[in-house]
């Protein structure tokens, strides 16, 4: 990879564990909402996929969009961005650090869908951070702060802005900690 956001392929394939953990955990939330809609939960499994070497990154690569389009048949915003956190679990085969953009969707998506409870978002990034693998945990802080490299995901795009950047720096913050 040309930027330090890709990660070698051996710890993509240990992030992309938790991602699809953290996008399977919300993908109740879209499947309500379009049931017969496989691209979400198709995703997840590549996803784990890719993460066991059953799949290579070349072809994911090719596929990584396909999750992505499906949020279009999401009726709430919930149903959108848990579609939109399976698209980004999808999308650590090719670069590392969609593994944060699929766990920032996810406590979006939670917190979209309860409304009435403040720490909805918070608890579910506790959740996101007690699953953790000591070796997820090691590759996810190989990469660069938030905003400070232009080249991927974590550059000055949709996941540096609004409720997705805050989870992402509170996950950074955590992990640097």
């Amino acid at each position: 990879m040309s930027t330090p956001q890709g990660m070698t392929e051996a710890d993509r394939r240990i992030v992309a564990v938790w991602a699809a953990d953290c996008a399977e955990r919300v993908l109740p939330l879209f499947e309500s909402e379009a049931p017969d809609d496989d691209r979400a939960r198709d995703a997840i499994a590549r996803t784990r996929a890719f993460a066991r070497g059953e799949l290579t990154a070349a072809g994911e690569i090719r596929r990584r969009f396909v999750a992505g389009r499906a949020a279009r048949g999401a009726v709430t915003p919930a149903g959108t961005a848990a579609a939109r956190s399976a698209a980004q679990a999808a999308g650590v085969a090719h670069m590392g650090a969609h593994a944060l953009g699929a766990a920032a969707y996810a406590a979006w998506a939670v917190e979209l869908a309860h409304p009435d409870d403040p720490d909805s978002r918070a608890a579910e990034v506790r959740w996101q951070l007690a699953q953790l693998s000591p070796e997820a945990a090691a590759a996810l802080r190989t990469l660069p702060p938030l905003g400070t490299d232009p080249a991927g995901p974590l550059g000055p795009g949709l996941l540096s802005s609004g409720p997705l950047g805050v989870v992402i720096r509170e996950i950074q913050t955590h992990l640097s900690s």
